[in-house]
């Protein structure tokens, strides 16, 4: 006997077929519990798929600069409270629940071998759907995730005492201010890293209102957003106040170029851009910049540029990236010195 295919039986197979997957579907014999784990053909298509679509959206879309080699006591803050429950540490096991996963998170001492900068930066600013493996919790800062991808990539050779090192702060035995101490240092001043705040001296308004925008989303900062999630108003407080009460911010004296103090005390009117001390300066509910760290000023002042191909229409409109693109690339870095004074 011979079957005559047609277009009409071709489509009605089709519509048959596509009927009794969503009659599969509906019918919820299909096991989704996560104990029941994959079939080891599933397990290796879902990854396989995942493999070749990371390379690809790499190459085409992670910038070539993807790891910072500055800033990893912020990085290993981050990852301590927010990654090695599922993916473990040096001389830190994973929890079993979070291994009870399908599928369960990589030991990065190993995983992290198998992937390029590029990849592990894609990887961690998009995320990975089915996974558990989540995107960047925060815009437009990719300086934090080249500083995670620079992190992850010493992860294979990292020793237990290394990662204390960079996690942990001895002798302060306040469970809330232990995990701010471990960035920013028992003494407020940033344990000396480039991309990390002098806190000490600070205003504690503005210490309070900074923990309150990170916590809201109205500051972005994956890094920050964590650690001031889980705080209330009265902690919030109490911890401003802890660290602006401590010496720091405030003793130094603007000092350095003829161009950097002109922006700074005149601003550049030619291209509406306001003088720092209008807002900085002392009696103003802003933040002290005199004694601060200048590569953290710096580094602030570029992010707040954003992306140079991207036209100022399609970015933020904020106060401060505004004045941050109006201030001539050339000039970031003497005015973030003469800033932080001496």
């Amino acid at each position: 006997m011979t079957i005559r295919i047609t277009w009409a039986r071709a489509i009605a197979t089709l519509v048959a077929l596509a009927l009794a997957g969503l009659l599969f579907a509906w019918s919820g014999v299909f096991n989704i519990a996560a104990s029941s784990g994959h079939w080891k053909i599933t397990d290796w298509f879902l990854h396989w798929t995942m493999r070749n679509s990371v390379r690809t959206y790499a190459a085409v879309t992670a910038p070539d600069d993807p790891k910072a080699n500055d800033g990893l006591v912020s990085a290993a803050g981050h990852f301590k409270a927010s990654c090695a429950s599922c993916h473990g540490a040096p001389g830190v096991r994973p929890l079993p629940v979070m291994q009870s996963a399908t599928p369960p998170a990589p030991n990065l001492s190993i995983n992290a071998r198998e992937w390029t900068d590029k990849q592990i930066f894609w990887i961690l600013k998009h995320g990975v759907k089915y996974t558990g493996m989540p995107g960047w919790a925060a815009k437009g800062r990719d300086d934090e995730v080249r500083r995670m991808v620079a992190f992850v990539r010493l992860l294979p050779e990292m020793t237990p005492a290394t990662y204390r090192s960079l996690t942990e702060v001895p002798g302060v035995s306040d469970a809330r201010i232990t995990t701010c101490a471990g960035c920013h240092g028992a003494d407020g001043q940033g344990r000396g890293q480039p991309d990390m705040p002098v806190l000490g001296g600070q205003s504690p308004a503005y210490l309070r209102a900074a923990l309150e925008a990170y916590a809201t989303g109205k500051r972005q900062s994956a890094v920050m957003a964590n650690a001031a999630a889980t705080l209330t108003p009265a902690e919030m407080k109490r911890l401003a106040d802890h660290f602006a009460a401590m010496p720091g911010l405030g003793r130094a004296t603007p000092s350095g170029s003829t161009e950097a103090a002109k922006i700074a005390r005149e601003g550049l009117p030619k291209v509406q851009l306001p003088a720092c001390a209008s807002c900085h300066a002392p009696g103003k509910p802003y933040p002290v910049l005199a004694g601060q760290r200048a590569s953290y000023i710096a580094q602030r002042l570029r992010n707040w540029r954003g992306d140079e191909t991207v036209v100022d229409a399609r970015k933020s409109q904020a106060t401060m990236p505004v004045i941050a693109r109006r201030i001539p690339e050339d000039m970031i870095d003497p005015l973030a010195r003469y800033l932080a004074g001496r």
